[in-house]
């Protein structure tokens, strides 16, 4: 499965306000700047985060976006899933009705399985893992 550019500048930009947790409200600009990401892009990327209750979001000069949970708390798969919806590599691996040979077919299995592997990495790492991996990168 390939994740689209609204999942990578999504969790770029969440790893982005984790890095800055503590600091208060971060201005989109500066997470746009920072991550090299259009301010038009990102500000269209926070709207589904924040109706995840990943971030809140406060408007006007002193405004910004803060995550409401600890780096720790914040898994993979919860960012995904806000951003892309469903990761199944194919469709029927959600809705088995979409193929009539759901039952029978073998490579519906695989992509099942591929699926599992995806979820299990994305459940097993949080926010905060990607902040000790950015800082030990510089």
């Amino acid at each position: 499965m390939k994740l689209s550019t609204r999942g990578r500048y999504g969790l770029r930009a969440l790893l982005d306000l984790a890095l800055h947790q503590g600091a208060g409200l971060v201005r989109l600009k500066d997470i746009a700047r920072r991550q090299d990401i259009s301010l038009h892009y990102l500000e269209r990327l926070i709207a589904p985060l924040i109706a995840a209750g990943l971030v809140k979001s406060t408007r006007g000069a002193r405004g910004g976006v803060l995550l409401i949970k600890a780096p720790s708390q914040v898994k993979l798969s919860e960012v995904i899933q806000a951003l892309e919806g469903s990761i199944a590599p194919v469709g029927c691996v959600n809705n088995p009705a979409l193929c009539q040979r759901s039952a029978l077919c073998v490579t519906r299995d695989v992509w099942s399985e591929l699926m599992e592997a995806m979820v299990q990495v994305l459940d097993a790492t949080t926010l905060q893992d990607l902040v000790e991996r950015q800082r030990t990168k510089g």
